[in-house]
């Protein structure tokens, strides 16, 4: 019985133990540090009011913050390896209204949901060849790139919205349901599952990473880093565009100005989720839960009759908190 009692004694210990090991791992995981920020908010807003914690009301945020968790994803691929993308805003746009004109003249539904997707790749690949091949920094290449998007826009539109006849079953990407979960929502969690697996389980993922961190090291160590850096900004092109393509689903009309801004909500996301602008650190997951802090705080400011414009001021203080406790963090691991 002794010796019984003493081996239970030692799994509990050592159970406990292991339990500590976890829990502390866990706490040094940045991905919970926003993610407690976004229980606080969250609860914060509840309390101040009795309609943000209905189905309909999470349902309808969950909706309108899956464009920017999207985009997220492609843009903090491209921030670990170091870079930025400033052109998904006038991208998702673009695909949007590219889409449209599809529809405008009787195309399949396949044919234009596909040619919308092929402008988003092109302008990602153009990115990636402009960084790579002819050497230019991503913030002036993306920078082109958002300013070349946006003159085609109302080039072809002359400031005038269209608004095409669809099909049902293209309107059911933006605006339907599964269950009561909004497609646009199951597709953003299918989305970070796939891409949350491709960073932290494949080579591509682990060279995205030694890209970032240190790319000289990592070209010596056999990693092809401008292929690298074509491959994430033609993902990061690719998926704007997919977000182009369900934005226009869901409001059927494609508005000259669609888009516009939205780099800077996408950007933020990534960071506030964790992402370091030096590059080499960064999570799918993390970007997703960023963009869930800003459209809480979004939907917060209306529900609570704030004043629109402080929304703007809150994420940006949101986003300074964010970067200094990186930088803190990274100078107390120097120290």
């Amino acid at each position: 019985m002794d010796v019984a009692n003493s081996r239970q004694v030692l799994s509990v210990t050592k159970s406990g133990g292991n339990l500590k090991k976890r829990w502390r791992a866990l706490l040094k995981i940045r991905e919970l540090n926003v993610f407690a920020a976004l229980m606080i908010v969250g609860a914060l807003i509840s309390v101040a009011t009795p309609y943000f914690l209905t189905t309909d009301n999470l349902m309808g945020v969950c909706r309108s913050f899956s464009m920017i968790a999207i985009m997220a994803i492609g843009m903090v691929m491209v921030i670990i390896t170091g870079g930025i993308d400033l052109s998904v805003g006038s991208i998702m746009g673009l695909t949007s209204l590219v889409t449209a004109i599809g529809f405008d003249n009787g195309w399949p539904t396949l044919v234009c949901v596909a040619l919308g997707l092929l402008v988003g790749i092109t302008f990602g690949l153009l990115n990636g060849s402009l960084i790579t091949a002819i050497g230019l920094p991503p913030f002036i290449a993306t920078l082109g790139s958002l300013s070349i998007g946006r003159g085609m826009m109302y080039i072809i539109t002359h400031g005038v919205p269209l608004t095409p006849n669809v099909t049902d079953s293209f309107t059911f990407l933006g605006q339907g349901y599964i269950g009561f979960v909004p497609v646009p929502v199951v597709i953003m969690f299918l989305l970070m599952i796939i891409f949350s697996t491709i960073m932290r389980k494949t080579r591509f993922g682990r060279h995205v990473y030694a890209t970032g961190g240190n790319e000289i090291a990592a070209r010596l160590s056999g990693v092809r880093t401008a292929r690298v850096k074509l491959l994430v900004y033609t993902l990061s092109g690719a998926i704007s565009g997919l977000a182009g393509v369900i934005s226009f689903s869901r409001y059927v009309s494609a508005e000259p100005a669609s888009g516009f801004g939205s780099e800077l909500d996408v950007i933020a996301a990534a960071v506030i989720g964790g992402a370091s602008l030096a590059g080499g650190v960064g999570s799918v997951e993390g970007a997703i839960i960023g963009a869930a802090l800003i459209g809480i705080i979004s939907n917060g400011v209306v529900l609570m009759n704030i004043n629109t414009y402080a929304q703007q001021a809150i994420t940006g203080i949101v986003i300074l908190i964010a970067v200094s406790l990186d930088v803190l963090r990274k100078r107390r691991k120097g120290a």
